[in-house]
């Protein structure tokens, strides 16, 4: 099928950005292996959908896409909760950065103050 061919290729391609983002040191080794798998599973899923029929039935669930939904939502929902507690981490150390600057600015005009 058509949409096998394209989303065949275009995981594909995501698993070559991942592959080359590793080599330039942008993620981690783990990020990597995440991301790798992911797009590997997906694509095997693509390539053989009837593996999803497998662990739909296995599971309970009627259709093969209901587990690729569900299990995509519920993936999506972690990685958005990974990147909130990773954006609150970035603002506190921005905050600190930022009153460190302050002070040290302020110590330095104290200082020169003094001399003058």
């Amino acid at each position: 099928m058509l949409i096998q061919i394209f989303f065949s290729l275009f995981l594909l391609f995501a698993l070559s950005r991942v592959i080359l983002q590793v080599k330039s040191a942008k993620i981690s080794p783990g990020g990597f292996l995440f991301w790798s798998a992911l797009f590997i599973f997906a694509l095997v899923g693509v390539i053989e959908p009837k593996l999803t029929s497998y662990i739909a039935n296995f599971l309970g669930i009627g259709r093969g896409a209901d587990v690729v939904l569900y299990t995509s939502i519920a993936l999506l929902f972690y990685l958005i909760f990974r990147l909130s507690i990773a954006l609150e981490e970035t603002r506190r150390e921005i905050t600190k950065l930022v009153r460190k600057i302050t002070l040290d600015d302020k110590s330095q005009v104290k200082s020169s103050r003094s001399r003058g």
